[in-house]
């Protein structure tokens, strides 16, 4: 990796190397049969990436949204953990060609043993000549496993499962997270698409995980229920991704940037290591801020468990422009 680029960088960098030999036109029809087949009901003894062509397209389709929505679920995880925690080893759950490895890799950067688990040959494949680029993740271990009520995880500090739970049935769902929350040592970050089924799916999880012991770091500043009626309303957030020029091609845009969506939850077991001077968030900004003539509104999920709407005024000095540089998913002072 060079040591001038980010690890978002680096990775456009990689991908766009490894996507020279496929031309637009093959990748932008892969593109479509996938989002077909993400768009129909997939049975759990066959993964949706089958073949080169598929995690080909894959990786310039999804894999740079990926990496920065669990970039920024990690962020916000970090920014609640210890100052001096950082994961010890992680394994990725599901994780096709390695999108949350880089993103573990860009929020805590140092070697760390890493595996990945993925029943797709192929994109573990690409993922292991990716992951060759970035000196941190050069010996990771891509090993294939049925992602279902057959897996087993080995102990280690943090278990990412990211864009996995809906490719799966609920009882395999149930499954996984529980096998996830049996394995992680320090914590659990469950990352899922910013719609109402992928909040829903994110709020079962975290069900699972503070019923196993877990504690919530991130987004809520509670581990009590959620406040959200599930039906009426959903629980996500926004990472703006940056395009490259093949990007743009393979997905037929123009716009140097896209938004995606995402819900998620991060937790820390109880009586590990990441839950000993654990800091959530007072309050979380759970929609995007609307800024008004002399006045911004925020709506805030609060540690009592409560959702709030809150009127910053210029009146408030600092507060009122601390406010108008809020952004959806920040944290915010106790009232």
């Amino acid at each position: 990796m060079h040591d001038h680029l980010s690890p978002a960088e680096t990775l456009r960098t990689a991908l766009a190397e490894l996507l020279e030999d496929l031309p637009p036109r093959a990748a932008a029809q892969a593109v479509d049969r996938l989002i077909a087949n993400y768009r129909g009901t997939t049975p759990t003894e066959a993964p949706v990436l089958r073949d080169r062509a598929d995690v080909t397209a894959y990786a310039a389709y999804r894999m740079p949204a990926t990496f920065e929505a669990v970039h920024c679920a990690l962020r916000a995880f970090a920014a609640a953990a210890p100052e001096d925690w950082a994961p010890a080893g992680h394994t990725d759950i599901g994780g096709g060609t390695g999108a949350a490895t880089w993103a573990v890799s860009a929020t805590w950067p140092g070697e760390r043993p890493v595996t990945v688990l993925d029943w797709a040959e192929p994109a573990l494949d690409l993922g292991r000549e990716l992951a060759a680029a970035h000196p941190d993740l050069a010996a990771a271990q891509w090993q294939r496993a049925r992602i279902g009520a057959s897996l087993t995880v080995a102990p280690t500090a943090l278990v990412t499962i990211s864009y996995v739970l809906g490719e799966l049935t609920g009882d395999d769902r149930a499954w996984v997270v529980d096998v996830a929350a049996r394995a992680a040592t320090d914590a659990v970050v469950v990352v899922e698409p910013g719609t109402p089924d992928g909040y829903a799916r994110v709020l079962q999880a975290r069900d699972r995980l503070v019923a196993a012991g877990f504690r919530v770091a991130a987004p809520c500043p509670h581990s009590g229920a959620c406040p959200i009626v599930p039906g009426s309303d959903w629980c996500h957030f926004s990472a703006r991704v940056s395009r490259s020029s093949l990007h743009r091609k393979v997905k037929g845009g123009s716009l140097a940037y896209e938004d995606e969506k995402f819900a998620y939850v991060a937790a820390v077991r109880g009586d590990g290591p990441a839950a000993a001077g654990l800091a959530p968030a007072p309050r979380r900004v759970v929609r995007k801020p609307q800024i008004r003539k002399g006045q911004v509104l925020l709506d805030l999920c609060e540690a009592e468990g409560a959702l709030r709407r809150e009127t910053v005024t210029k009146r408030h000095g600092a507060l009122y422009r601390d406010a108008r540089d809020a952004a959806w998913g920040d944290a915010w002072p106790e009232a």
